[in-house]
C-alpha cells in the first residue's frame, strides 16, 4: 500500500518552492489565529449574554452561512485566480472577525449583531475553502501533493494543541474577545503574506451563468464513481462522528472522569493527528483512497471504547489511533482529488464534496442527545461506532475507489 520515500534534499520538498513558502506560511499564520477563535467566541459569548442559546444561534449562523454560499464559492476560485480569491476572502474575515470583537469586547451591540458577523464570516469560510484546496497544485508538481497536504495537515494540527489552551486562559484574563481581536490580526497578516504568490496565469472560464457554472461542476462531481461515493460515505460517516462522539463524549465526561480528562482525551486526539501528519510527510501512498477508508474506520475506535466505560487512558489511546487514521484520510483524500480532477473544475468538485461532507453534521448533533436520553448511552455509542465502521469501508467495494493510484513523479 505504501512505500517508504528516500532522503529529500531542500529541492526536492514543497518548500523548496518560493510560491508554496509564502502559501504555507500564509495558512500557518491563519490557523494560529483560527485555533484561539473557537474557544474564545464561546467564552465571550457566553459572558457577555450569559445564554447557551445565543451561544447556539452564533454558531448557527455561521454553520448555515457556509453551507448556503459554499457550491457559489467553488465557482468563483475556478473562476478567478485563487490567489485573488484567497487574499480577498481572509482580508474579509479579518475585518468580520475584528468587528465581532469589538461588539463583545465593547458590549455596545445585541447578540443578533453577533450572529450577523459571525454568518458573514461562515460566508468568507465559504469561499475560502474550494480556494484552499484547489490552489495547491498550482504551488507544487504532482509528485509533491501528498507531501505538501501533509506539511499543512501537521501545521494545522498542531495548532490546536496549544491554541484552545492560550485562548482559555486570554478568555479567563483578559476577556474572550481579544482572542478574537488576534484571530483577526492573524487573518490580515495572511492576506499579506498570500500577496506574494506569483503563480501561472490560469485559462479563465468561459463567461457564463453561476448555475451554468454550477451543472458544469455536478457533471464532474457525479461523473467520478470514487469521488461521490466517498463523499456519500463520509456525509453519513460525519453525522454519525460529531453527534456520538461531539455531543456524548463530553456529556459521559462530566458525569463520570470529568472535563479536564476530556480535555486530555482530545490533546491525545491531536497528538495522533500531528504525529500522523509528519510521517504522511516521508511515506508515498501508492492507493490513497484504499489507505483512507481503512484509516477512516478507525474513527469508531474511540467510541467503541467509551461505550464500554473503559478508564480514561484506554479512551485517550483509542483517540490518538483514531487521530491517525483521521490525519492518513484527510491528506490522502485532498491528494487524490488534486492529482486526479481536473483543475478547472476542482474547486467546484471540492465545494460539492464539502457540503456532501458538513451537511449531516447539524443532524447528528441534534439526534444525538434524544436518542441517548431514549436508548442509553453506551447503546447508541456501540451502534455509532460499528455503523461508522461499516460505512468508511463500504465504498471500497468499488473497483474505482480501490484502484485508484498515486501519480508518480514520471507522470
Amino acid at each position: 500500500m505504501t512505500r517508504a520515500s528516500i532522503p529529500l534534499t531542500p529541492l526536492d520538498t514543497p518548500l523548496g518552492r518560493p510560491a508554496f513558502r509564502w502559501f504555507f506560511a500564509g495558512r500557518l499564520v491563519s490557523m494560529l489565529g483560527t485555533s484561539l477563535s473557537s474557544v474564545a467566541l464561546a467564552f465571550a459569548v457566553l459572558d457577555a449574554s450569559g445564554t447557551a442559546g445565543d451561544l447556539g444561534l452564533v454558531l448557527a449562523a455561521h454553520s448555515v452561512a457556509l453551507i448556503v454560499f459554499l457550491l457559489a464559492g467553488g465557482v468563483v476560485a475556478d473562476r478567478l485566480p485563487r490567489s485573488t480569491v484567497l487574499v480577498g476572502s481572509h482580508l474579509g474575515a479579518g475585518i468580520t472577525q475584528g468587528a465581532l470583537a469589538a461588539v463583545l469586547l465593547t458590549g455596545s451591540l445585541g447578540m443578533t449583531v453577533v450572529a450577523a458577523l459571525s454568518g458573514l464570516n461562515g460566508v468568507l469560510t465559504a469561499f475560502t475553502m474550494p480556494a484552499l484546496r484547489g490552489i495547491v497544485p498550482e504551488l507544487v508538481d504532482a509528485a509533491h501533493l501528498q507531501r505538501a497536504n501533509a506539511l499543512l495537515s501537521t501545521a494545522g494540527n498542531a495548532t490546536k494543541v496549544l491554541g484552545p489552551t492560550v485562548a482559555g486562559v486570554l478568555a479567563a484574563t483578559a476577556g474572550g474577545g481579544w482572542a478574537l481581536a488576534l484571530d483577526a490580526l492573524s487573518y490580515v497578516l495572511a492576506a499579506g503574506l498570500l500577496t506574494r504568490l506569483r503563480l501561472a496565469p490560469r485559462r479563465p472560464l468561459q463567461a457564463g451563468s453561476l448555475l451554468g457554472d454550477l451543472r458544469t461542476g455536478w457533471h464532474a462531481f457525479r461523473s467520478t464513481t470514487w469521488v461521490w461515493a466517498v463523499t456519500g460515505a463520509f456525509l453519513f460517516i460525519n453525522l454519525v462522528q460529531q453527534g456520538a462522539w461531539s455531543v456524548l463524549g463530553p456529556d459521559i465526561a462530566r458525569a463520570t472522569f470529568g472535563e479536564a480528562a476530556w480535555g486530555l482525551v482530545l490533546s491525545g486526539r491531536a497528538v495522533g493527528l500531528v504525529v500522523t501528519g509528519a510521517v504522511m510527510y516521508r511515506v508515498l501512498v501508492r492507493y490513497p483512497l484504499r489507505a483512507g477508508q481503512v484509516a477512516s474506520a478507525l474513527l469508531a475506535l474511540p467510541l467503541l471504547v467509551l461505550g464500554t466505560g473503559a478508564p480514561v487512558g484506554w479512551i485517550v489511546a483509542a483517540a490518538c489511533v483514531a487521530g491517525a487514521g483521521s490525519a492518513v484520510a484527510a491528506i490522502c483524500w485532498d491528494t487524490a482529488l488534486q492529482e486526479h480532477v481536473p483543475r478547472e473544475v476542482l474547486s467546484r468538485v471540492s465545494s460539492y464534496d464539502q457540503l456532501g461532507s458538513f451537511v449531516g453534521m447539524p443532524v447528528g448533533q441534534a439526534v444525538a442527545g434524544p436518542l441517548a436520553l431514549a436508548f442509553g448511552h453506551a447503546p447508541v455509542l456501540m451502534v455509532a461506532a460499528v455503523s461508522l465502521a461499516i460505512l468508511a469501508l463500504v465504498p471500497l467495494t468499488a473497483r474505482s475507489v480501490r484502484d485508484l493510484r498515486h501519480v508518480p513523479a514520471s507522470a
